[in-house]
């Protein structure tokens, strides 16, 4: 009978998983055991802290939901959905770069037509976006489709209201569009504004705990669809915001960060006349050919 101590309880546990006959998922655990049990040895682990953690990742399974991943905040806090999104996401140097997905993504988000207001009562100052979806060769990308969402002024993306007993969501800035044949899109919305993560939970006491804030740099979501092209999931950036060099999900790239112009009121890009100050963005992307094609 073999003695179990602290010297021999990491290869003991390698040596169950001699019968797992999936290569990668026997790979992935081997590593996974052997670094949890060297920080355990590095850092002393206590009886105590253990515990703690152990109730920490209990409360971020329990406050996690339909309309809140706290184990994607989890991720993104600690830097991990970057570095996955960095090590899965080698383009060449002109394709636009990913960063992280973030946890406000919905799939059966309402389709919109080019030109239309997708902010569809959100709160904010105008804005007006266009651009191009283009190859490598900058040829235009036709029919490409694009998931928009982004927050209102005050922070909150529209799944985070509270809804009533058999009321439906009510889907605001926030889009699905197609690309034209010169591979042009353009839409209305609402001005990007930096914002908080949800912080009211366990990830949000982890950052107080080690002296962070919990604010993102003003952003617009996209994620770009084309076949024979890879997706592309990315974010555009507000150039001038204070939190660029301090995201708490450090998600930020200096090729993503773009202007939002100022216009005093005046005739929109879309011919509206427009009572009050607008802005504007104007961002094309660039999407890699797809292993097969290239």
């Amino acid at each position: 009978m073999q003695n179990i101590n602290e010297d021999t309880i990491t290869q003991a546990v390698l040596a169950s998983m001699a019968g797992c006959r999936d290569e990668r998922l026997r790979r992935i655990m081997t590593s996974l055991v052997q670094y949890l049990h060297l920080f355990a040895r590095d850092v002393e682990l206590t009886e105590d802290e253990w515990f703690k953690a152990i109730q920490f990742l209990t409360d971020v399974g329990h406050i996690t939901d339909d309309k809140r991943q706290e184990f994607i905040l989890l991720s993104d806090t600690l830097g991990l959905s970057t570095l996955v999104t960095s090590q899965n996401n080698k383009k060449p140097p002109a394709c636009t770069e990913a960063t992280v997905f973030g946890p406000f993504f919905v799939e059966d988000a309402p389709e919109y037509d080019c030109g239309d207001d997708i902010a569809n009562g959100a709160q904010g100052e105008t804005c007006f976006v266009q651009g191009r979806v283009v190859g490598l060769d900058g040829s235009p990308i036709a029919g490409a489709l694009l998931d928009v969402w982004q927050s209102d002024e005050d922070g909150f993306y529209d799944v985070q209201a509270q809804l009533q007993p058999g009321e439906a969501p009510q889907y605001r800035a926030r889009a699905k569009l197609r690309s034209g044949p010169d591979g042009r899109f353009h839409f209305r919305s609402i001005l990007a504004e930096a914002y908080p993560i949800p912080h009211d939970g366990p990830v949000g006491r982890m950052l107080a705990a080690t002296g962070r804030h919990p604010w993102r740099p003003a952003h617009l979501h996209f994620m770009i669809q084309a076949p024979r092209y890879e997706t592309l999931i990315t974010h555009v950036f507000r150039n001038g915001d204070k939190y660029l060099d301090s995201d708490v999900v450090f998600g930020v790239r200096s090729t993503l960060i773009a202007d939002w112009n100022r216009h005093e009121a005046g005739i929109a890009p879309d011919g509206t006349r427009m009572e009050r100050p607008f802005y504007t963005l104007d961002y094309d992307f660039i999407l890699n050919p797809a292993a097969a094609t290239q």
